[in-house]
């Protein structure tokens, strides 16, 4: 009995749009709220038509905007409803400001699992935040098709648990399976067999 988990990056965000800004929220504030552009809209309407996609029997996001605003495109698309998990959220930088975070603040990231700046997270904390959702999700759909809409660095931190991640341009798991050229909708096909363990990762290219 298999397991398959589509692990989604959100569509296109509102930031296409964005001109003159006037707030003192933080930049996490601002991620945690930022929509879809309308072009971002369209895209996620139409990805979630693909074949890969039918059939679901649950859809998870995290807590954001933009991650929600693309996963009910994928639950409308199967009648179902988006389920909401924290667990899925995106990195926290730990800063109020992208000019706060340090020149080399993701390749530390990446090279490092315990690497963070005030009172962000780790690539540890995220990958294990996260796997912690992806099981607990994986137990109640045994043998079943998720999709979980989330984000690029949360979704990378996971994989790392699997797969060796030659940042930024190699993601091996048995084969390089992926160039790092992270696009918005960016989706990959896990398969774990009745023990949980992951067996596969695809590629589902939106091109």
């Amino acid at each position: 009995m298999q397991t398959i988990v589509y692990l989604i990056r959100h569509s296109e965000p509102f930031k296409v749009h964005m001109g003159v800004k006037i707030t003192n929220e933080s930049i996490l504030q601002e991620n945690e709220k930022t929509p879809l552009s309308i072009n971002g809209e369209k895209m996620a309407e139409e990805w979630a038509k693909n074949s890969e996609f039918k059939n679901l029997n649950s859809v998870w996001s995290s807590n954001y905007v933009r991650s929600m605003s693309t996963a009910k495109y994928f639950a409308s698309g199967n009648g179902l409803k988006v389920n909401i998990d924290e667990r899925l959220n995106e990195r926290v930088h730990g800063v109020t400001s992208y000019d706060e975070l340090p020149i080399d603040f993701e390749k530390k990231q990446m090279n490092d699992a315990d690497y963070k700046i005030g009172n962000g997270e780790s690539q540890k904390e995220v990958q294990n935040r996260f796997y912690q959702s992806l099981m607990d999700i994986i137990n109640q759909n045994k043998g079943k098709k998720t999709a979980i809409i989330s984000h690029a660095t949360a979704i990378t931190f996971l994989l790392k648990k699997w797969c060796d991640i030659q940042y930024p341009n190699k993601y091996i798991f048995k084969k390089i399976f992926f160039d790092g050229n992270w696009n918005y909708l960016e989706t990959f096909k896990l398969i774990f067999d009745e023990n949980n363990v992951l067996i596969n990762i695809d590629h589902v290219n939106i091109n």
